[in-house]
């Protein structure tokens, strides 16, 4: 083990709306410490930020309006970092606020940056405070959750181990024993019918969203555990596995970055329709999409931009990189060449999604 993201939620941070859990973090702080003794790198994927901003104004129900949102993220998220400077100081420990976005790590120069940035600042023995930038992002704070957060953190980072710790204690078997379900192999669709939302004022996840960022954090061969952050030294008793939850094996053969980059660090422009054909080679594993099997273009984009590749009945079948703008698809599926700056020799052997770039889902 030489990498861990200990992902947190408000419920654990705090005893109310706005109000810190100093000794709770302080046992966090403690572990942590143990932790990097150990050799381990730390990185804490922190929750807080809104709930925090919410106590500061007096606010007991989470905000409905974006800008009363990024308000309250704004006012709480130094008041967050505040928090965990304190907790590690006593420790000789720095910590490092890290903001991110969807948005953000979209771009692959950004995210290759993103890991160099969080590379350093371990290698400087300092612990990255990670968080979504809920101040000027709205489609995070709408529809974003930091359970996905830390599967991408995870992901990002190649961690071996993302524990998220919350008021759940494990993936309860609701349809059967009632008990805890120790550890899952495989997230099946049986497995993910059993996952439940939340109605905390402050909360934006649930076990719906702990499921979701297993089965990412798990392609990069991430183990992942659901325990409860309330349980006493719950993270060493992870890192000895000797603890009460969830665990979720990581992949024995996991996704390749630029795949899992693919796969879950964009938001597709647009859509290209294939036929049962072409679906059939993508699944064999390493062919490229050609233009003998696209149909049509579905939406506006150009050269370079990341879209899904669906079958004829809407399954998103893969996502990739498209070489060819939604016009010149159309244009080589239709066979209107004459509409085209270029002149192309082979219609049918065009290469529209080369395999480097594109990843089966």
């Amino acid at each position: 083990m030489k990498r861990i993201v200990i992902k947190l939620g408000t419920g654990i941070l705090t005893t109310g709306i706005g109000t810190v859990d100093t000794k709770r973090i302080e046992s966090i702080c403690e572990q942590i410490a143990q932790a990097r003794k150990r050799g381990i790198e730390v990185l804490v994927v922190s929750s807080g930020a809104v709930g925090m901003g919410m106590g500061a104004m007096n606010l007991t129900t989470r905000p409905e309006t974006l800008a009363e949102k990024q308000a309250c993220a704004a006012i709480g998220q130094s008041r967050l970092i505040q928090c965990w400077q304190d907790a590690l100081a006593p420790h000789g420990i720095l910590v490092g606020q890290l903001l991110l976005t969807h948005e953000g790590l979209k771009l692959r120069n950004r995210y290759i940056n993103a890991k160099k940035t969080v590379d350093q600042m371990l290698a400087y023995g300092v612990i990255p405070i990670i968080n979504e930038n809920d101040s000027i992002s709205s489609y995070e704070i709408r529809f974003g959750n930091n359970d996905l957060l830390g599967a991408l953190v995870a992901s990002l980072t190649e961690a071996d181990q993302l524990q998220i710790l919350s008021t759940a204690p494990g993936l309860i078997d609701m349809d059967g024993t009632g008990e805890i379900i120790p550890i899952v192999e495989t997230i099946t669709p049986e497995i993910e019918g059993l996952a439940k939302g939340t109605d905390s004022p402050t909360a934006v996840g649930g076990m719906i969203t702990k499921i979701e960022a297993a089965k990412l954090a798990t392609s990069a061969g991430c183990d992942v555990f659901i325990a409860d952050g309330e349980a006493r030294d719950i993270i060493t008793k992870i890192l000895d596995n000797d603890f009460v939850g969830t665990r979720f094996v990581g992949d024995k053969s996991p996704m390749h970055s630029k795949k899992r980059w693919l796969a879950y660090f964009q938001r597709p422009n647009g859509s290209i329709e294939i036929d049962e054909g072409a679906c059939r080679a993508l699944a064999f594993g390493q062919a490229s999409l050609l233009s003998v099997g696209v149909n049509t273009s579905i939406g506006e984009f150009h050269r370079g931009d990341i879209v899904d590749i669906v079958s004829e009945s809407g399954e998103v079948v893969a996502r990739g990189e498209s070489q060819y703008s939604s016009h010149e698809i159309d244009s080589i599926a239709h066979k209107n060449l004459a509409e085209l700056e270029i002149i192309y020799p082979d219609r049918n052997r065009l290469e529209v999604v080369h395999h480097d770039a594109l990843v089966l889902l």
